[in-house]
């Protein structure tokens, strides 16, 4: 990795793979990043490949893949001459997560669109926004549903 010559602390390898400490504490916490060497002073000490592996897992995050993919895959990866048709089916998984969640989110746009376009700039008392979020029955797409939109450390 570039930027590592040697062992770095913590806080070097954030700034260089652009997260924050305590994501790699938790990342290490969970095994998904080796431990690191220890100084003399208690200092953790990472090396080349901890780099390696951390931006391996944050390219794995950004792609969706669960901390379970992750590790699964990790531990496929490690043995050279495994076929790599568990990692593939891992990823066509993946991918079929996120098929899935287009169609949702095309529902979703759809009807927001639908309730939008109902707004007839009227008073609060009568708008048609507000009422259509209010009633589900209101609703022309089955657009709702389990959206994990929020990003993980």
């Amino acid at each position: 990795m570039k930027g590592i010559g040697q062992e770095i602390s913590i806080g070097q390898l954030a700034l260089l793979c652009g997260c924050k400490v305590r994501t790699i504490r938790y990342y290490e916490q969970s095994g998904l990043l080796p431990p690191a060497r220890r100084s003399g002073g208690n200092q953790r000490l990472y090396t080349p490949e901890h780099g390696v592996r951390l931006l391996f897992i944050r390219h794995c995050r950004e792609f969706g893949f669960s901390l379970e993919q992750i590790r699964e895959m990790l531990q496929l990866g490690e043995e050279a001459g495994r076929s790599c048709g568990e990692i593939d089916q891992i990823a066509r998984r993946r991918l079929e997560e996120v098929k899935e969640k287009i169609q949702r989110l095309q529902g979703l746009q759809t009807e927001l669109e639908r309730i939008i376009s109902s707004c007839r700039g009227g008073t609060v008392v009568s708008c048609r926004i507000l009422s259509s979020l209010a009633d589900h029955g209101q609703c022309l797409h089955p657009h709702h549903g389990a959206m994990d939109l929020d990003p993980v450390p």
